[in-house]
């Protein structure tokens, strides 16, 4: 799987998520009928949310995005579908094209984010693991956090 095609991957299933919540939350709070919504499609968009933003920093690295593109990146994580308008635009400027650089037979990598990154590359199967239990862990540590506290009134 190409950066281009992990990328387009969760920038398109962050924006699906985005979808399934706006439902769920126009079922809990304009009609009423049910909050399952939110809680079943809350937990699958931040799930998804956390994997788009390791993906994001992932091919970030690879494709040597500046602080701006990247904080771009992952901004766009937080309107709704602007994943997919990211996506569009970053093909568009050629900032997902190429393989990984830094596979097996590649570049040199030339820092600790780019030796953690061709160490990935090289144990594919060991990386999607560890990509598993990253995003677990995020996930936890943000259910534990929990939501902003309501502004006082």
């Amino acid at each position: 799987m190409s950066p281009l095609h992990l990328f387009r991957r969760l920038a398109f299933a962050e924006a699906v998520t985005w979808a399934l919540l706006l439902v769920g939350m126009f079922l809990k709070y304009v009609t009423a009928t049910t909050e399952l919504g939110v809680q079943v499609f809350g937990m699958v968009h931040g799930v998804v949310f956390v994997a788009y933003c390791l993906a994001t920093v992932f091919v970030a690295v690879n494709q040597r995005w500046g602080l701006g593109t990247t904080t771009l990146a992952l901004a766009s994580a937080v309107p709704p579908f602007m994943t997919v308008w990211f996506d569009r635009r970053a093909e568009r400027r050629g900032l997902l094209d190429g393989p990984w650089r830094l596979a097996p037979g590649g570049e040199r990598p030339a820092g600790p984010l780019e030796r953690a990154q061709a160490c990935m590359l090289a144990r594919p199967v060991a990386a999607a693991g560890a990509a598993v239990l990253a995003v677990g862990a995020l996930t936890v540590l943000a259910l534990l956090v929990g939501p902003p506290a309501p502004s006082p009134s």
